[in-house]
Formats: C-alpha cells, sequence, structure tokens
C-alpha cells in the first residue's frame, strides 16, 4: 500500500509570486525520486491571494517534467504523511523557490516536457487530481529526474500558495 506525503508551499514562505514580468515562467519547486521507490504526484492545488483585485487575472500553473537531470537548489522541503500512522519518512525530496519563489529553483535539463497545466484566479483556488490511480505524474525510483511547480501570469507579481500530494 502507497503512503501519501504533503508538499507544502507554507514550509518555505506565506506567500509565492508569479514573475514580475508578465507572462514569464518562474520555475517556483521541485519533486524528485528517492534511490528506492518511484513517486507519483496525484493532486496539486493553488489558491490565489490577491486582495481587493479590480481586473480579472489569473495564474498559470504547469508540472513539467526535466528528463536528464533534475531540478536542484532552492529551500528543502521535508513531505509529511497525510495519514499520522505512516511512520516512515519519505524517500523523495521537494525544494521551493526562496523568496516565496521569486529566487527560483535551479531548473533540470532536458525538456522540461509539460505533463499537467491548471490555473487559478488571483484571488481563488484551483487545482487537479489525477482521474484514476494510472494518470499520476510518475518518475521512477533512482532517477535523476524532476517534476516541477512552474508558475507564470499575464499579470506580474500575483501571489499564490500551492500544495502537491505525492504518493510513494
Amino acid at each position: 500500500m502507497p503512503f501519501v506525503y504533503n508538499i507544502s508551499s507554507k514550509e518555505v514562505a506565506e506567500n509565492y509570486e508569479t514573475s514580475g514580468s508578465a507572462n514569464t515562467q518562474i520555475d517556483a519547486a521541485f519533486v524528485k525520486p528517492g534511490s528506492t521507490r518511484a513517486v507519483t504526484i496525484i493532486a496539486a492545488r493553488v489558491q490565489g491571494k490577491g486582495a481587493g483585485l479590480t481586473a480579472l487575472s489569473g495564474i498559470a500553473i504547469r508540472l513539467s517534467q526535466w528528463t536528464s537531470t533534475s531540478s536542484s537548489s532552492g529551500t528543502s522541503i521535508t513531505p509529511r504523511p497525510v495519514d499520522n500512522r505512516v511512520t516512515g519518512a519519505a524517500v523523495a525530496t521537494a525544494a521551493a523557490g526562496a523568496g516565496g519563489g521569486t529566487g527560483a529553483v535551479t531548473s533540470g535539463t532536458g525538456g522540461p516536457s509539460v505533463v499537467c497545466a491548471f490555473g487559478c484566479g488571483a484571488s481563488g483556488p484551483g487545482g487537479w487530481v489525477a482521474p484514476n490511480p494510472d494518470a499520476g505524474l510518475t518518475l521512477d525510483g533512482g532517477a535523476n529526474k524532476s517534476t516541477d511547480l512552474f508558475s507564470a501570469s499575464g499579470q506580474s507579481s500575483l501571489k499564490y500558495e500551492f500544495s502537491l500530494d505525492a504518493q510513494e
């Protein structure tokens, strides 16, 4: 039976922010498999945190996989068990860009291949959940690859937070 872990931007910063330049994506976070187990992203949630906005604006989120080498750097996030009966730590590792994402992680190489895209309003929720167990975004254990969360917006510097559920 697989274990499910949560990776939350709140572990690093209260708010993440899209690029200060419109329509420019930021590699905000990554999850990469450990040496012994595959890791599968089964859900991603985003909440726009704009307040008092007078225009409809959106935040685009892209989950992309680097195919040659994994991303690195950033501030480490410990994947937390969703079920408190889980006694084992996650083998997968995760990190997010410092400074609320404006200091992006160091992107991997090869690709990236966009494997999922969704969005949210600048002050509303959005997300993605794998429609069935076979539709998760999986990387094999020991692979030097990562699944990264990119953010972009037609408006600069929109605030948001994110949460990923990963299964091992």
